[in-house]
């Protein structure tokens, strides 16, 4: 079944992402937006666009009634969700198949598995592959939670069976800290998730968070389109992301990948999809997760492989195929990923609205800024603080870390203050430069600035 048009049911940055490739492939691209981003680029740049609600998400981007009724009166074939908002929302999905139209996305069932975090684990554990080592059913009181905090032995991590994004992970060092804290993270898990079920894994020492872009078709079959390295993190929000990882041998980089294709394929995952994993100091890695949509950090794969993830998530969504033979997937050099949020990092990140009065984005080969930005554009203060993603290109890992420190300082964006310098710090810090940096690299950067303050 052929595409002509589509609804874009997300803002920013990612919705500009999404309208540029269907208007690449002739398709007709419908947005929609809110009162707050009435003047917002990606309305701007749509063949049509609808109002659907207030400034808060919760009145526009959240209601999945309101978005199908957008698609019914602007007779689109599909409907692109994006990430956040509704993009894991298995019960927005079968709306959306409910009235017809088809969801660029992995299916209701796909998201129901990934959403369960305990669920996923006991599906991948069951096929012999590599899981965390903790707790596969969940609890709901203290008490069973410290049995089982005892029996694993600290320390631990304390998580959201229905959690993600990194909401809600605490670190258990001992059972008095497990006491403390259980009340609070079953709170968090209750309002963000609406299910107070948590699970516990053991707490891997400085490892490195890597994660596989995947295709599926939703028949079994899946491919992958290499990894990519995600452990520059500040409280398990990604700041820097790279492909391929530095400091992978040839044999980990192998297994991570087929490993990652077998879950797939267990899971009969379909549309593009992520899988994530955590590699202890041994380089011996365990499944975390899979996030069943289009990554925020999915260019530095495009920028390695030559693949447009948001075009063949259209073309499977259209033919139900995939299109690529694992063998015809190249590997280019190096890509690295700069997130630039409207966040003070002087100021514990706090977020910094306001009107961009200067404007300049930085150019030159194998330069890429995915941003909703403007000269003029008034920051919202209802939303994510991502003003968009700063990518470079380069033969070597070396030569894409030097387009980024270049780009990064022809980036201006006044006066706003964002995390640019920041970012820049992180770049040339030792171990970064290395490629041996691990998941605590931001925290102790933080520390040290915080010493020698003090």
């Amino acid at each position: 079944m052929g595409i002509s048009k589509v609804l874009v049911v997300n803002r920013g940055e990612i919705a500009v992402r999404v309208i540029r490739s269907l208007q690449e492939l002739g398709i007709g691209a419908v947005a929609v937006y809110s009162e707050a981003d009435k003047d917002s680029r990606h309305v701007q740049l749509a063949d049509e666009s609808y109002l659907i609600g207030p400034s808060l998400a919760t009145k526009s981007y959240l209601n999945a009634k309101k978005l199908v009724e957008v698609a019914r009166k602007a007779n689109v074939e599909a409907v692109h969700p994006g990430y956040g908002f509704l993009a894991e929302n298995g019960t927005f999905a079968a709306m959306c198949e409910d009235a017809g139209l088809i969801f660029i996305g992995p299916t209701p069932e796909n998201m129901k598995l990934a959403g369960d975090k305990l669920m996923a684990r006991q599906t991948v554990g069951n096929a012999n592959l590599p899981i965390i080592p903790g707790n596969i059913e969940g609890f709901l009181n203290l008490e069973e939670a410290r049995k089982v905090c005892d029996r694993l032995g600290y320390p631990l991590m304390l998580k959201a069976s229905a959690g993600g994004g990194g909401r809600g992970i605490r670190v258990l060092t001992d059972d008095a800290c497990l006491c403390e804290e259980f009340g609070m993270a079953a709170a968090e898990a209750r309002s963000a998730f609406g299910d107070p079920t948590l699970y516990v894994e053991k707490f891997i020492q400085r490892p490195r968070h890597i994660e596989v872009q995947i295709l599926g078709d939703g028949k079994g079959g899946a491919v992958h389109l290499n990894e990519r390295n995600c452990s520059v993190q500040r409280r398990h929000q990604k700041l820097i992301e790279e492909a391929p990882s530095p400091g992978l041998s040839n044999s980990v980089r192998r297994a991570i990948h087929e490993t990652a294709v077998q879950i797939a394929k267990i899971f009969q995952y379909r549309n593009a999809g992520t899988i994530e994993f955590l590699l202890d100091g041994e380089d011996n890695f365990y499944f975390m997760e899979l996030n069943a949509r289009i990554q925020v950090e999915h260019p530095v794969t495009e920028m390695i492989t030559g693949v447009d993830l948001i075009k063949a998530q259209l073309a499977i969504a259209s033919s139900g195929e995939i299109g690529i033979e694992q063998d015809a997937i190249p590997v280019w050099g190096h890509a690295i990923e700069c997130r630039i949020n409207a966040e003070d990092p002087d100021f514990d990140f706090a977020p910094c609205p306001g009107k961009v009065e200067e404007y300049r984005s930085p150019g030159g080969f194998g330069v890429r800024f995915d941003t909703h930005l403007f000269q003029g554009y008034d920051i919202p203060v209802y939303y994510d603080s991502l003003l968009g993603k700063l990518i470079t290109w380069g033969p070597t890992r070396k030569d894409a870390l030097r387009t980024m420190e270049r780009a990064l300082k022809e980036l201006t964006i006044e006066p706003v203050q964002t995390t640019a310098p920041f970012l820049g710090e992180v770049l040339r810090e030792e171990s970064f430069v290395s490629g041996g940096y691990r998941l605590d690299l931001v925290e102790r950067m933080l520390a040290s600035r915080e010493n020698d303050d003090g």
